[in-house]
């Protein structure tokens, strides 16, 4: 090309199959889904080996892709105009994932603040089921047991993730994978507590009960707040996982680690997310405040 050796600060990626079979992946992914709950075009219901296919071919990708990115780094490619260009990247992308939880507290907000308003129903039977929030017979999770405990495990977790990044800073890469290493565990940690207090919330059909109304709106708008928080949790805990063994293996400068940077940016956002979820859905409108 006649422009081949002209020098400036963007960098022009050649062409790349990732992007193709990333549409591909999340295509054969979604299907999966509706077969698995559906059946569809001759494959049964709960068959779950389109979805795992599925699973995987996004998995290939997303290691795929990023270890290009990561050659790009590595190679200089990554200008200081590139370098920002990646930071208002991840900026948007966390702001797209602040709105998608805003979806689920503005459910549960609408429900838990505005319940009396159905109790006008001409209807008894509404009236009736909306006079309290959580609803009548609903059991909640005593916010000042497990919850509190995933609350200190999570804020903990901030700071190892804080000490981490500024040991890295400062070149203390000893530092920098201790910090990461515990707050890998404390990730783990926080994702243990969660799936037992689901075990206890299923076995003890909290928030399903049949005799309970309107509990099933309950447990829906609260499973999938905390749920879905906690899917992001098990993302950011492989998130650092995979800086970690980055750093092990003699990646990040104190002046070129915006892997890791953009790591602990999530993972505040996890941080933060949960104190929310905390305060509203355990404490606030869960202990019996929104009677």
């Amino acid at each position: 090309m006649a422009h081949a050796d002209v020098k400036h600060d963007y960098h022009l990626v050649p062409a790349s199959p990732w992007p193709l079979l990333g549409s591909f992946a999340g295509f054969v992914l979604t299907f999966g889904i509706v077969v698995w709950i559906k059946g569809a075009f001759g494959i049964e219901k709960g068959s779950w080996w389109v979805f795992a296919v599925g699973v995987a071919l996004v998995l290939t990708t997303m290691a795929c892709w990023w270890s290009d990115v990561v050659k790009e780094a590595n190679s200089g490619s990554h200008t200081p105009v590139v370098s920002i260009g990646l930071r208002y990247g991840m900026i948007l992308f966390i702001a797209s994932e602040v709105m998608f939880f805003v979806a689920w507290f503005w459910i549960f907000f609408e429900m838990a603040l505005f319940h009396a308003h159905r109790t006008l129903s001409p209807i008894a039977d509404v009236a009736s089921a909306w006079k309290t929030w959580p609803p009548a017979g609903v059991e909640t999770v005593p916010p000042f047991e497990l919850p509190l405990v995933n609350t200190i495990t999570l804020l903990l977790s901030g700071t190892t993730v804080t000490w981490a990044h500024h040991a890295l800073q400062q070149g203390d890469r000893n530092g920098a994978k201790i910090g990461l290493v515990l707050t890998i565990i404390l990730g783990m940690l926080f994702t243990s507590i969660q799936a037992f207090e689901y075990h206890h919330i299923f076995a003890n059909q909290l928030f399903f009960g049949p005799d309970a109304a309107n509990s099933k709106l309950y447990g829906s708008a609260f499973i999938m707040a905390t749920g879905f928080h906690g899917f992001h949790v098990i993302i950011g805990t492989t998130f650092l996982t995979i800086c970690l063994i980055r750093l092990l293996g003699g990646g990040f400068t104190p002046q070129k680690h915006f892997g890791f940077e953009a790591a602990a940016w999530y993972w505040h956002f996890v941080d933060v997310v949960w104190l929310f979820l905390f305060t509203f859905l355990y404490f606030t409108f869960g202990a019996g405040w929104g009677h």
